[in-house]
């Protein structure tokens, strides 16, 4: 039985990572500490090797996707693109929650409730679940079973609440930077509820013997690599 593997990888590291900022559809770049992390994590663990790159046209996507995948030329894809925060773009959580009175209820996930000249929850999840379908079923046509899609934090951990199995809620999936997870999409499972199997997290150890879902035990947590972050 034919099946499908896509791989979802979080970008690396910005500034605004770094400060614990929202930032959406401001176009920043990689800071310096996100490309050396990203350049040692290739060396020391291992990325997939698909036979396609989708990316949001995001410069820090593709920043990530030149220094993971440098050999491969990225299907840009706009649906893929961080959420549109509106006047929330560039703020931290602490100054929000001061200073604005639909933050809260926004971060909750109340229905008809977005950022001042952002998206709503809805628009955002229409427009994220319409991409991924599309690359799926693009891919399910054609001969591209090993497909990487290199993304943000707020749509990795989206896509995989609303499409992984085991199901878990968007926090459950966060990821750090530089991170992801490999799904297994089998035609069957798919066609008959929009399923994707949850299989291994990205990057993996080198020289794994298995190909299933592990966790990122296999690096100590004071490893260096990954700082807390907002999305």
């Amino acid at each position: 039985m034919r099946t499908l593997k896509i791989h979802l990888i979080r970008h690396g590291l910005t500034d605004g990572n770094l400060e614990g900022l929202y930032i959406g559809h401001t176009d920043v770049s990689l800071c310096e500490q996100g490309r050396l992390q990203l350049l040692q994590m290739k060396e020391d663990y291992e990325y997939p090797e698909p036979s396609v790159v989708f990316s949001s046209p995001l410069k820090r996507c593709l920043e990530t996707a030149a220094i993971l995948y440098p050999e491969k030329n990225p299907v840009l894809e706009p649906r893929l693109c961080e959420y549109n925060f509106g006047s929330f773009e560039g703020r931290s959580a602490d100054d929000l929650h001061e200073k604005e009175p639909l933050f809260d209820r926004w971060l909750a996930g109340e229905k008809d409730v977005n950022p001042p000249f952002g998206e709503s929850n809805e628009e955002f999840s229409k427009r994220i679940c319409e991409s991924f379908i599309s690359i799926v079923d693009g891919a399910l046509k054609t001969e591209s079973d090993d497909i990487v899609i290199i993304t943000h934090g707020g749509v990795l951990t989206a896509l995989m609440s609303f499409f992984a199995l085991p199901e878990a809620s968007m926090h459950d999936w966060i990821t750090p930077s530089g991170c992801g997870y490999t799904l297994r999409i089998t035609p069957e499972i798919w066609m008959a509820g929009r399923k994707v199997e949850a299989i291994e997290e990205i990057p993996y150890e080198k020289n794994r013997e298995t190909d299933y879902y592990e966790g990122w035990d296999y690096y100590p947590e004071d490893s260096g690599y990954f700082e807390d972050d907002e999305e």
